[in-house]
């Protein structure tokens, strides 16, 4: 992966007094509005900080969001599961892994659009493994094969069996997230291990708008409770559970992760926390489908991000998705569309890459054509090169007119330095029909199969693998009495 990041957004929506406004409309809408905490722990943590509180409605005072933005960590470190570090959440990098959930996943063989299964989640793992560009992994399919009540355990299992690259994972609850953690620890060698170099993060819900449910409250709390980072991702869409304007539904969604950075900051202070810049989908009210490839979707998270840069907390982005209902024109056109916004306005850990049908369905062929995109707009970004090199005044002068580059040394130690394609096609119109007129959609697929087919995950060490084992089995057990 290219390494080197601007240091400085080259995309910005509000003005500086724009994002002040925004900021404090937030804190007038957590002090005079307040949220609906239903996890009682979480309510006597706000109280005893000086928080007005009736029942499970929560008020709070503006100064407490303020200390809580204070002490959060700015940046957040993701290690391998080796405990190398790999993704540095900080500043305007950006980093781009899968998605999570999706019900459907389109047959890397058949084409067809299908309940997903567990093995989807073990290859989508798999390919984001061998990819040089995705940078972290998550399950992309809810798997239907596998017992509901612990299908989280068992997708993170397939997951991190079948990569060493960063996860987030999402679960179904506390008890199930104890278990995950347990794994991880049993794979870092040690809690403490795993506290130094975290490569799982737990990716949890409030419900929008303004509410706290037992579960999720809970879950925020146990990872701030071990020092484990956190992305709170609130889901409004713009009309349905936020407000129609974009600004109003952005007070709000932003008013909603503040809260939970104070929850989280009370618990422990300096938990490591990630704000939601993803996916607060306006709502197409002639299909009340929230759109994940409408201009306000990417209007909204690119003003969403330069807002949570402007507060100085690492962000969640949202890119590589589509409306389409599989990878065609359309996919390729919307997913790139975010991927390149994404990247200009400083997302940082930035997820859902390969979603189409608006969040429902995976499509792997999406994934592997936005791995090379992403690549791409890397490139872009990191600019040209200016130096008495590259400059070129000797060469320039030693050709003079009407002179040719091609054999000059100044061509040969340079011509390896511009981006080539891998899956895009630059052939004669005569090669590209000899070599067999495959579309791009083609050479996706036949990429997905060929790593799907030889590509082997480095794996679990035995010992963890048996202790993890029987940790699966012991939530099974519990899970059926």
């Amino acid at each position: 992966m290219r390494e080197k990041f601007r240091q400085i957004a080259p995309l910005q929506v509000f003005s500086d007094a724009q994002l002040e406004e925004i900021h404090l409309a937030s804190l007038e809408v957590l002090r005079r509005t307040g949220v609906k905490v239903a996890f009682p722990e979480a309510v006597d943590l706000l109280q005893g900080a000086g928080c007005w509180v009736d029942g499970e409605r929560v008020r709070i005072p503006p100064h407490l969001v303020e200390w809580a933005i204070g002490v959060a960590p700015k940046r957040v470190v993701l290690s391998d599961r080796n405990g190398n570090p790999a993704v540095y959440l900080e500043g305007y990098k950006s980093y781009y892994g899968t998605g999570s959930d999706c019900i459907f996943v389109i047959d890397p063989y058949s084409g067809e659009r299908r309940e997903a299964l567990i093995k989807d989640v073990a290859d989508f793992a798999k390919l984001v493994d061998a990819l040089p560009n995705m940078d972290f992994v998550m399950g992309m399919s809810v798997a239907h094969d596998v017992p509901e009540a612990v299908a989280d355990i068992h997708q993170f299992y397939a997951m991190v069996s079948n990569t060493v690259k960063p996860i987030v994972y999402a679960t179904w609850g506390p008890q199930n997230l104890r278990t995950i953690v347990e794994m991880c620890e049993a794979i870092a060698g040690g809690a403490e291990t795993f506290h130094r170099n975290p490569f799982a993060v737990l990716f949890g819900c409030s419900i929008s708008p303004l509410l706290y449910p037992s579960d999720s409250t809970e879950s925020m709390l146990y990872t701030a409770e071990k020092g484990l980072p956190y992305i709170l991702a609130p889901t409004a869409s713009a009309g349905g559970t936020g407000p129609m304007t974009l600004a109003g539904a952005m007070v709000q969604l932003n008013a909603e992760m503040l809260a939970g950075l104070l929850m989280a900051q009370l618990k422990r202070e300096g938990a490591p926390f990630i704000m939601f810049a993803g996916c607060p989908t306006p709502l197409d009210m002639r299909t009340t489908i929230a759109s994940y490839a409408s201009p306000e979707f990417l209007l909204f998270q690119a003003g969403l991000t330069q807002l949570q840069h402007y507060q100085g907390l690492p962000t969640f982005g949202t890119a590589g998705c589509s409306d389409s209902k599989l990878f065609d024109q359309q996919a390729s056109m919307e997913g790139s569309l975010s991927m390149l916004v994404s990247s200009l306005s400083g997302a940082n850990l930035v997820h859902d890459v390969g979603y189409v049908e608006y969040g429902s369905t995976s499509c792997f062929e999406q994934v592997v054509v936005m791995d090379e995109l992403a690549d791409e707009i890397r490139f872009i970004l990191e600019g040209i090169e200016v130096s008495k090199e590259t400059l070129a005044l000797e060469v320039i002068d030693q050709v003079g007119p009407g002179g040719e580059y091609v054999t000059s040394d100044h061509t040969y130690r340079h011509f390896r330095d511009g981006w080539l394609p891998t899956l895009g096609d630059r052939h004669t119109h005569e090669d590209w029909v000899q070599q067999g007129s495959k579309t791009l959609g083609d050479r996706a697929s036949e990429k997905v199969r060929k790593i799907l087919e030889s590509h082997t995950p480095k794996p679990l060490p035995e010992a963890a693998k048996a202790k993890i084992e029987a940790l699966i089995a012991s939530a099974e057990q519990k899970a059926n009495t």
